[in-house]
């Protein structure tokens, strides 16, 4: 990836060429253009011959490519198309699995976003995050639950959802990656739901999501910079830094060099966040 900012992450079907370009104009950080999932089995061909077409006649932004996992009878073809399109700038493998897919996948010259979906991908997950192709991770809510066998939508499922999530945070820190990308969100039409989602995984460490209509791309945007609270308190601890001593004390709070830096940390994303936000579907994230 080249965005280290990257927020939001726009799926778009394969199968609906037509609505790429308004993909890539509706101002999400980034477009995923996807042979997986949202093409049924019957149109998989039909869809990556009208991506191959779309991409032939774009001048435009780069866009990302969601392949059909290894063990498909699309894999290849989806990966040679990767690797013959200047225009794709990176491919998303669904359950990936070890290290050897990613070898496999980075073979097409492009970055590779890996999508943890299965009990095997976590357990290889610090082998494929120490790859050279891959700068971020992922992973598929829906997959993995059904993987480990747990109820969607339950407090027990959350519970294990933030193991995982827990998982890829620490393999992403420890293999010097950005930060991840949190998976999908299925409301889109709710702005409170979608923000509090977004909030609640910048607060556990991600630094972007994956959206699925452009409805998503203003409260991910907003849920992921830091709120007004937050950076009067920032703005705060660096005014009072400024004195040069190595600890002292703000509104009763003892500050040093790990809470000066995470002041910092707070005010440089709120820049990047008033730098870039313009409208609801005008979000540069």
């Amino acid at each position: 990836m080249t965005n280290d900012n990257l927020k939001t992450m726009l799926f778009v079907p394969a199968s609906r060429p037509e609505r790429i370009a308004k993909a890539l104009a509706s101002g999400a950080g980034a477009v995923i253009v996807d042979l997986e999932d949202a093409v049924p089995v019957s149109a998989k061909e039909s869809g990556r011959q009208a991506l191959e077409d779309f991409l032939n006649q774009h001048d435009g932004p780069g866009i990302y490519v969601r392949i059909n996992a290894r063990d498909t009878a699309f894999f290849d073809e989806d990966l040679a198309l990767c690797s013959r399109q200047d225009k794709v700038i990176g491919i998303m493998l669904p359950k990936a699995e070890s290290a050897e897919d990613i070898t496999i996948v980075a073979s097409a010259g492009k970055p590779v976003l890996p999508l943890i979906e299965t009990a095997r991908g976590l357990v290889a997950i610090h082998a494929i995050a120490a790859s050279s192709a891959v700068n971020r991770l992922s992973y598929g809510a829906l997959d993995l639950s059904d993987d480990l066998g747990i109820e969607g939508n339950t407090v027990g499922a959350e519970t294990i959802l933030d193991q995982c999530r827990y998982q890829i945070l620490v393999s992403s820190r420890a293999a010097g990656l950005l930060p991840p990308i949190d998976t999908v969100f299925p409301v889109f039409d709710d702005y409170e739901a979608v923000l509090a989602r977004a909030r609640r995984a910048r607060n556990m460490g991600f630094s972007g999501m994956l959206c699925i209509h452009p409805k998503q791309l203003g409260p991910v945007q907003a849920g992921f910079a830091p709120d007004a609270e937050q950076v009067q308190w920032a703005e705060k601890i660096l005014a009072a830094a400024e004195s040069g001593e190595g600890a002292f004390k703000v509104d009763g709070q003892m500050v040093d060099a790990p809470v000066i830096a995470m002041a910092k940390t707070i005010l440089e994303r709120a820049q990047g966040h008033y730098q870039k936000a313009r409208s609801v579907t005008g979000v540069q994230a």
